[in-house]
């Protein structure tokens, strides 16, 4: 009898333990056990790493142009891996292993400046859509659907084919407006699910000001499902990047080592001669896209109310 009870009683006694530990301590605790999370985390951490570390990680200055005379490129000449160089050179006798590393830096610059400009401003248009309602949020809910009816890249190009000189900065603009109409939607639905919550209710029963409420009641509790989706966006912001870069939208700056920029030049002009020109950037782009996704859809289901068991 008393072995029936106790099998009983067990997962209540899990359950209750569970519900007093706080979500983020709960979320934290199921990431730290799961693989993928593990995973993500683990080559996000690398990523970030490299990037910060960049200058002193690189073996050579990625400007020296040390073995330029070794470079024939009519004659489909450039060097591959040698002592001292073990990526080879790319076209201008630089070292690609440091231009590689130093990448990293650049191309985690592009990737967080479009995700945060793309938040900032979803945010914004959320916040004031899931605030205000009525006429003003149909005007910008509708101007989202505009942006949403646009596939993603094909917005990125559009945007970045209307100025005149492409550099970085049009790139990090052209990918951030392709995460707005996401932010904004999520954010306006978290807030119109807050308007009915008990302690919004209460706060405005109270006689607590509409700005207050906003601020401090459902902008805070609906910023969530933001925050795992910037960090599943970081991932397409790097995708996006190389791809415009790809199409020659990009920064033309040859000087600049960033990968999206090492891809779409190796992929256009050296394919037929130094391939690993393409490969390697291709594939750090590819692995850090995956580090970022899992990490984020991890961050997703832990957070998610419905798998707190």
């Amino acid at each position: 009898m008393n072995t029936l009870l106790n099998k009983k009683k067990e997962p209540i006694d899990k359950l209750a333990a569970a519900s007093g530990r706080s979500l983020g301590g709960e979320a934290l605790r199921r990431m730290l056990r799961s693989p993928v999370a593990i995973t993500g985390g683990a080559i996000t951490g690398l990523f970030l790493l490299l990037a910060i570390f960049a200058p002193l990680l690189a073996p050579k200055d990625p400007l020296d142009r040390a073995l330029q005379d070794k470079v024939e490129l009519g004659r489909g000449i450039i060097p591959g891996s040698m002592p001292g160089y073990p990526l080879g050179v790319d076209d201008f006798g630089r070292d690609f292993l440091s231009r590689l590393i130093v990448g990293a830096q650049q191309t985690l610059l592009v990737g967080v400046l479009a995700t945060v400009i793309g938040v900032l401003i979803g945010v914004i248009i959320g916040g004031i859509a899931g605030a205000f309602g009525g006429w003003v949020d149909t005007v910008l809910m509708r101007l989202v659907d505009v942006m949403l009816s646009f596939p993603s890249l094909l917005l990125a190009i559009s945007i970045a084919a209307l100025f005149a000189k492409p550099s970085q900065w049009t790139v990090i603009l052209a990918v951030s407006m392709v995460g707005v109409p996401i932010f904004a939607r999520l954010l306006r639905g978290s807030m119109l699910v807050q308007r009915d919550a008990d302690h919004v209710l209460a706060a405005t029963s109270l006689g607590v000001k509409r700005g207050a409420i906003v601020f401090r009641h459902m902008l805070p509790n609906s910023l969530g499902p933001v925050i795992v989706q910037a960090t599943l966006t970081l991932a397409t912001s790097i995708l996006e990047a190389a791809a415009l870069s790809f199409l020659g939208l990009g920064d033309p700056d040859p000087s600049r080592a960033e990968w999206g920029l090492m891809l779409g030049k190796a992929s256009r002009q050296f394919l037929d001669i130094r391939p690993e020109l393409a490969y390697y950037p291709a594939i750090a782009i590819i692995i850090v896209a995956l580090g970022f996704t899992l990490l984020g859809e991890s961050l997703r289901e832990a957070l998610d109310p419905k798998n707190r068991r």
